[in-house]
């Protein structure tokens, strides 16, 4: 695990502010909210993640039986607060084995949600068939909220995002099988507004997908 902020988009090292540019700059994609080191899952870390949010922190909640908090990241410093977040959970598959899913709510052209995607960025939009039904809706913070398949994504996976709170809500799910979760119509809460609840939240152990995408 490193230690220092890195590109949302590649992995990259990012320098910080200083005489010649007062944002964070990747060699690759120039200016960057640099992606914080990812935190272990535990209830205070979370706590961590949502104190600098400043868009949603999205969980599945209650979480589906079985599945545990895996761990948070969140893209952004000190000055501007956290302008992209990512929430992991894993528990048992639908059908069978170990699936994870990582939640990523994200200002426009971070693109931290591509990056755990697997494809290329920074937005979902080209990715997505609108004018097509949306493929699962999910209850967002108490809201309907349609979600489009993404396409471009790796095998291994399946993506979906779509908008809520007129920003991007993407959901990446191991292995790809494990997207049939998606059509339960997950109800997801913005942990900026849970209450006490969440320190009941069941922990795991750190997820290496939110690690390494």
């Amino acid at each position: 695990m490193r230690g220092e902020p890195s590109c949302p988009k590649c992995g990259g090292r990012v320098r910080a502010p200083g005489l010649f540019a007062d944002s964070w700059q990747c060699d690759v994609h120039g200016t960057v909210h640099p992606l914080q080191p990812v935190i272990p899952p535990s209830v205070e870390a979370l706590g961590v993640v949502v104190h600098r949010a400043r868009v949603p922190v999205w969980m599945p909640w209650p979480l589906p039986v079985g599945w545990l908090f895996t761990g948070a990241a969140f893209a952004g410093d000190d000055r501007s607060g956290g302008r992209a977040t990512a929430v992991a959970c894993s528990g048992p598959g639908p059908l069978g084995g170990m699936g994870e899913l990582i939640l990523v709510a994200e200002e426009l052209g971070v693109g931290l949600g591509a990056r755990y995607a697997g494809m290329d960025g920074p937005d979902p939009g080209p990715y997505m068939s609108v004018e097509k039904p949306p493929q699962v809706k999910v209850l967002a913070a108490g809201r309907p909220t349609p979600l489009w398949h993404v396409s471009g994504s790796p095998d291994d996976r399946a993506v979906f995002a779509g908008e809520a709170r007129g920003l991007w809500l993407w959901a990446v799910v191991w292995p790809e099988q494990t997207g049939l979760l998606m059509y339960d119509e997950l109800v997801l809460t913005d942990l900026r507004d849970a209450g006490a609840e969440v320190d009941l939240l069941p922990c795991g152990a750190l997820s290496p997908r939110i690690l390494e995408p």
